[in-house]
């Protein structure tokens, strides 16, 4: 799984397994289980702490890009 430094809530509510609808609505209560980023319009999230939430040790994925 590679994935730019931030994703949008649409591609980390994919990589986390939910929906869309559900995916916003924990995002507007502050209950998204993961970090967002503040700035902008919408949501961001980092590729770290998606990878963090899902266990997996970020620098295997930094050593296979190179």
């Amino acid at each position: 799984m590679s994935l730019p430094p931030t994703v949008g809530l649409d591609t980390a509510n994919s990589v986390l397994g939910m929906g869309r609808t559900a995916g916003y609505a924990l995002a507007r209560r502050g209950a998204y289980p993961v970090r967002l980023l503040p700035g902008g319009r919408g949501y961001r999230i980092s590729r770290y702490d998606l990878y963090r939430h899902l266990g997996i040790a970020a620098d295997v994925y930094a050593d296979s890009e190179a």
